[in-house]
């Protein structure tokens, strides 16, 4: 149920749609390192092989407590582990390949695996089709953690982002069986324009939707929403899911869809000349923080210049 505020003396509608906060897999995974903090039994230090999440807020609220995110978008998890000698090593909710997995236990790290349950179906089903004798099409974004351990299964997971990608598939792969799938935090717009040209090619393709739940009623809530003059969506800029709902707010509804990480990515400009805001979260984005977007656009009058001040009053280690 979407909530509706009105502004007092005002006519702007605030409407929080919903649902919105941490999905299963990023609760679960916030959970763990969490739980690797208070157990001093666990080596020291800790690493997280990436951002536990895409939420750099999370990840510096973790790094308070001590925690050595290893996040650098130009080396693999492979490569990452090079730097790691001792301590404990937490795989994050995108997934994690095999290899990383070996490679950790071989340096005789103590490992945890946080990858979401709803990646892990993502790669048992791959595992079964290949071994059943299909070639893999996986649909995602390149330079995302989640593609980079999928397609360390098999050399015969094609990767495909675009339609451009898809354009370029070999012909001979008619021949063979084809089981296309996709990561679990894209939107249906990414898909359906691949999967055209894939029916084309390879008429007898089978494909199954991984896109998660949690990615898919946050984003039939954007879709379904009341006509509105500017949508935030509150979430990190590295996240996949943040991301597409602006995507589907820009392209189902034509709505001003705007990704703010937080009330401090708020220009008051963007509310001088409209009359209504909804607000959504990425699945990763921690509830205090879209809370106090919310409580500033209800609070905010553009009459009143006391009413604009958009600093973050939240301690970083009280968002989690």
């Amino acid at each position: 149920m979407n909530l509706v505020y009105h502004r007092s003396g005002d006519t702007m509608k605030v409407i929080d749609l919903t649902p919105r906060g941490y999905c299963h897999g990023v609760l679960s995974a916030l959970a763990m390192v969490k739980k690797v903090i208070r157990t001093e039994s666990y080596p020291r230090p800790i690493y997280i092989l990436g951002q536990i999440v895409h939420n750099e807020k999370i990840t510096k609220a973790f790094q308070a407590h001590g925690v050595i995110s290893l996040d650098q978008p130009n080396k693999t998890r492979m490569e990452m582990l090079d730097e790691i000698d001792s301590g404990t090593v937490i795989f994050t909710a995108h997934g994690i390949s095999d290899q990383a997995i070996q490679k950790a236990k071989e340096k005789g790290l103590t490992t945890l695996n946080a990858t979401c349950r709803d990646v892990t179906k993502v790669h048992t089903a791959i595992k079964h089709k290949l071994a059943e004798g299909y070639h893999v099409i996986y649909i995602g974004h390149r330079n995302h953690p989640e593609p980079e351990a999928i397609l360390s299964i098999s050399p015969l997971i094609h990767f495909v982002e675009d339609e451009k990608d898809a354009l370029l598939l070999p012909a001979s792969l008619i021949e063979e069986k084809i089981f296309v799938t996709n990561q679990t935090t894209l939107s249906l717009y990414d898909i359906e324009s691949v999967l055209k040209i894939i029916e084309t090619k390879y008429p007898n393709y089978l494909f199954d939707n991984e896109i998660c739940n949690a990615t898919t009623v946050r984003q039939d809530a954007v879709i379904h929403q009341e006509k509105v003059d500017l949508m935030l969506v509150v979430g990190d800029k590295k996240s996949s899911n943040s991301n597409k709902l602006a995507f589907v707010g820009k392209k189902h509804q034509n709505i001003d869809s705007k990704l703010i990480s937080g009330v401090e990515d708020i220009d008051p400009k963007w509310l001088m000349d409209i009359e209504s805001v909804s607000v959504t979260s990425g699945a990763s984005t921690p509830t205090k923080v879209t809370e106090e977007v919310i409580l500033f656009l209800h609070q905010f009058n553009k009459n009143d210049p006391s009413t604009w001040d958009h600093d973050s009053k939240l301690d970083i280690l009280d968002i989690l």
